[in-house]
């Protein structure tokens, strides 16, 4: 059977010690993908560079256009989920879609992408939680200690039920948008700085300064969403529950990035934000909730922030082990990696070499001497361009999929919608490549953003991770094409 066909029903059944289980509603899908977008950390730190950067305080509306560009995405993503019950997100879209050369390639770039963006948070919360213990008066700890011992709490949490993760994600994640929510609400009713403005809402403002940039940046605050299909083995009535958690989780996102960013605009005041950013960009948020929310606010919104990046390593946690469990099953990572615990019903296996990857990384980056701030910026940097390219991979694969099987014959679902999301997610791959040393930092003797080493050496990590992908496939086709075979019927619906 052609790799780009549709799984074969004679496909070997997965023995069921290799299924994971679960069993998960709507509402802890929708926590634990938001969870991993981090809302709190992309209010304290991404927001205020979208000001001074993307275009002023206009930058609101980007949210929300951003979102528009996901919903699109989403209806092709939940419309194809339905004919592929087995769980592997992007890898699994891509080999359905476009075959299985092509899958494999995508299932590389989407390893990097999660890892890059969960190591880049990991360094900065162990920074973040020494730089506090600090200011308490505490002895002075190397960061990298921190986050190794994050990465071993994370570890443990993933290597048992995925309910226990989500009910940590809930708790944390209920917190962080509560303190960010009264916070709107008190600037709202207090009347902000300059009165309740909409400035952010003119025209004129959406399309000042660089609006480019500030759709790239409103898009990067969305990574994790997407990941819902990813626990569609482990959901009640997958059907329903993951169609629902995908578009609650894009659009929730999208109306809280937006009221936040809005709000903050008004509680500082139209023509005082840029210079409030600018002064210091990672204390905006801390300096304007203690002007509303007093002392006790201003600690809660720190000691949420640890919570906020904490919750997205624990969510991006979840996703990669998945995407693990997923490949090697599918015979491309070593079979051992693709068991699942006897009790928890969770890839423990998988969890254990993520935590492995994690924990290297992290001490290599320490012993070569980087900060963990240029780890953050740098990692973050390949994570947001590597997830716009798989989204715009995924509508490609959504399209072809239909017109070559036509299980589903609604033209919105098939064709109107995947397009329209690709071509907003290829432009804003575009801007995100044109703009690569900006998010990495990487400046020319004048301190201006240019392509120098850095830029080059991260976007070729984009570059490679694919090439791995079609390089085994070059191989397994010609050393062993059973297992070649094999990589789109072990995702078959009986299987």
């Amino acid at each position: 059977m052609d790799a780009s066909t549709t799984t074969s029903r004679s496909a070997a059944a997965t023995p069921p010690e290799r299924n994971l289980r679960g069993n998960l509603g709507a509402v802890s899908v929708t926590f634990m993908v938001i969870a991993a977008a981090a809302p709190l950390t992309v209010v304290g730190g991404l927001v205020p560079i979208g000001y001074l950067v993307g275009n002023g305080i206009g930058f609101p509306v980007m949210f929300l256009v951003a979102t528009v560009i996901l919903l699109l995405f989403s209806v092709g993503l939940t419309a194809m989920s339905r004919f592929l019950p087995k769980a592997g997100s992007f890898f699994v879209f891509a080999t359905h879609g476009l075959g299985r050369t092509p899958g494999l390639a995508t299932a590389y770039l989407a390893l990097v992408c999660y890892t890059t963006v969960q190591i880049a948070v990991f360094s900065y919360l162990g920074a973040t939680i020494s730089s506090s213990i600090v200011l308490l008066g505490g002895p002075e700890i190397p960061w990298w200690l921190l986050t190794l011992a994050s990465v071993a709490l994370v570890g443990a949490l993933g290597y048992r039920q995925i309910e226990l993760s989500s009910r940590v994600l809930v708790v944390v994640l209920l917190a962080e948008i509560g303190i960010v929510v009264l916070l709107g609400i008190v600037i709202l009713v207090t009347g902000g700085a300059e009165g309740v403005t909409f400035g952010s809402f003119l025209l004129q403002n959406v399309l000042s300064g660089a609006p480019a940039l500030g759709l790239m940046f409103a898009i990067a605050s969305f990574i994790g969403f997407e990941s819902t299909v990813v626990y569609r083995d482990e959901v009640r009535t997958p059907e329903r529950t993951i169609p629902r958690a995908t578009y609650a989780s894009a659009i929730v996102i999208g109306v809280f990035y937006a009221f936040a960013a809005w709000a903050i605009v008004v509680g500082v005041g139209e023509g005082n934000v840029i210079d409030e950013a600018a002064a210091d960009p990672t204390t905006l948020i801390t300096r304007v909730t203690e002007q509303y929310l007093g002392p006790i606010g201003s600690v809660a919104v720190a000691v949420l922030f640890l919570g906020s990046m904490f919750a997205a390593v624990l969510s991006l946690h979840n996703v990669l082990t998945r995407y693990h469990h997923a490949m090697a099953n599918a015979r491309v990572l070593p079979d051992r990696v693709g068991t699942v615990h006897a009790h928890h019903g969770s890839p423990h296996i998988a969890s254990i070499v993520q935590v492995a990857t994690s924990g290297v990384a992290i001490i290599v980056l320490a012993l070569i001497g980087f900060a963990p701030e240029n780890i953050f910026s740098w990692f973050a940097g390949i994570g947001t361009l590597a997830i716009v390219i798989l989204m715009a991979v995924t509508c490609l694969s959504v399209v072809v999929y239909f017109a070559r099987t036509r299980v589903l014959r609604s033209p919105w679902h098939t064709t109107i919608a995947p397009i329209l999301g690709f071509l907003g997610l290829a432009v804003s791959a575009v801007l995100i490549a044109a703009n690569f040393p900006l998010l990495v930092s990487d400046v020319d003797a004048e301190g201006n953003p240019a392509w120098g080493p850095i830029s080059i050496t991260l976007v070729g990590v984009v570059v490679i991770a694919p090439v791995i992908g079609l390089v085994q496939a070059a191989i397994m086709r010609a050393k062993a094409p059973e297992a070649y075979a094999q990589i789109v019927r072990r995702f078959d619906e009986n299987a």
